[in-house]
């Protein structure tokens, strides 16, 4: 389902500098595979694919359903990895007007986000929008006392939910939570809140395919057994034997590594289609928090094609040579339109008469690449054969596995975060949190 291409031999990588890089990738391959290395508490999502415990996955369907069935909304409450996974997988695989469908157009309840920002007017508006309808909540947080979500739901369960008994809340709230501990483990053992478990080595940024990330999704309706196939797909060409040749995840991290020290520090992952704009914003937190270390990682931006050639194509072709490009695009099965005929012909438009558009999307596509390759802009392409949550699923572990391998490659831990405590600390003393008097 999923083809990875680059156009960087003899233009900015030779092939033996690739050769050269293998030390480097067999020991980042045994650090990931055998948990050893950097950050190896929290390597669990590696080989999740193989590990899937159906029970649970019966409990999440199993809930999912109720939600469809009692909902008219779901509020998922969470911050990074917290929601932009399900996020990412529910607004690739569903329609790009779903919002503006009723509950029996979508078949299924309205998932909102809360919780990812401080911002009073969305969640004013967020609250105007559901009044009236039956909402629950996901709250997902390890701790449950992460400052954005935990106001999120502070705000939400006094607007929403005050009038409720403890039976009706249990009926209303679900949780997603650390197994023994915290404030929302608490929560839901006091209140009997349904509740599943964020796992102990698994970090947010990897969780996608956990309850995190699967709760949300299959109450979109998205099938996510086939979403965890593709994943265990992708992990079994990705776990091969290096002898038998370099897998997609392999080639990738090793030519973003080739192309930073070669003075590439930016990444532009461009889509051509805007149901995946979500999958760059989840890209850009995966890549970012992980490899952003230490003084050293490529910056991620995520561009929507052909709409940011508009803005930022001039910068791409003739601005700094700096930055690098990787194409993300899928075959479109399904879902097409033929160019109709005018032969008044007013918009020069008549020689593409009776074309799929799916075929002018992808000549954009190509023409692009011809031109940034000319320009000097070293190009990747990843596409997957089809729209569906088996290829999303491959997806989703191909790029989180060349992210831990493109890290532990730079000499960084992929999996903690110690610059983003800094901002917490200078809020708190801001805030006048008690413990946090000073900046």
């Amino acid at each position: 389902m999923l083809s990875f291409d680059d156009h960087l031999t003899d233009f900015v990588i030779k092939e033996h500098e690739r050769h050269q890089m293998e030390p480097q990738l067999r020991l980042a391959r045994e650090q990931l595979d055998k948990k050893t290395g950097p950050g190896s508490d929290f390597m669990g999502w590696v080989d999740l694919p193989l590990k899937v415990n159906r029970d649970e996955i019966d409990a999440i369907m199993c809930q999912a359903k109720r939600i469809r069935d009692e909902f008219d909304v779901l509020i998922v409450v969470g911050i990074g990895g917290s929601y932009l996974g399900a996020r990412a997988v529910i607004e690739s695989l569903s329609s790009h007007f779903s919002s503006l469908l009723s509950k029996d157009e979508r078949k299924a309840p309205l998932v909102l986000f809360a919780g990812h920002q401080l911002s009073a007017p969305y969640l004013d508006d967020l609250l105007s929008l559901v009044k009236g309808k039956r909402v629950a909540l996901n709250v997902i947080s390890k701790s449950g006392t992460t400052t954005e979500p935990a106001v999120a739901f502070r705000v939400l369960r006094e607007h929403l939910f005050a009038h409720m008994s403890a039976s009706e809340l249990a009926r209303s709230i679900f949780v997603t939570t650390d197994e023994k501990k915290g404030a929302l483990r608490q929560l839901a053992t006091e209140l009997g809140l349904p509740s599943f478990v964020v796992a102990d080595d698994i970090g947010g940024r990897f969780s996608v395919l956990t309850a995190v990330g699967l709760l949300p999704i299959a109450v979109q309706g998205i099938d996510i057994v086939s979403l965890l196939e593709g994943a265990k797909a992708e992990y079994l060409r990705a776990t091969a034997p290096l002898e038998e040749g370099w897998c997609s995840s392999d080639r990738y991290a090793v030519n973003r590594q080739l192309l930073s020290k070669k003075g590439y520090g930016v990444e532009i992952l461009a889509q051509y289609e805007p149901s995946l704009f979500y999958i760059g914003e989840w890209w850009k937190q995966l890549f970012g928090e992980s490899e952003g270390k230490d003084n050293k990682g490529i910056i991620p931006a995520a561009t929507n094609f052909t709409t940011d050639l508009h803005s930022l194509g001039q910068l791409i072709q003739d601005g700094p040579r700096s930055l690098f490009e990787t194409v993300l695009s899928y075959d479109t099965t399904g879902q097409d339109l033929l160019l109709p005929s005018d032969p008044s012909d007013l918009d020069g438009l008549e020689y593409l008469a009776g074309r799929p558009l799916s075929f002018i999307n992808e000549k954009a596509r190509e023409g692009t690449a011809l031109a940034h390759a000319a320009g000097g802009v070293p190009l990747m392409d990843i596409r997957l054969k089809e729209r569906s949550p088996y290829a999303i699923g491959q997806l989703l572990y191909f790029f989180m596995r060349a992210c831990a391998l493109s890290a532990l490659m730079s000499g960084v831990n992929p999996f903690d975060q110690p610059g983003v405590e800094a901002y917490k600390q200078n809020m708190f003393a801001l805030l006048g949190k008690p413990g946090h008097e000073s900046i």
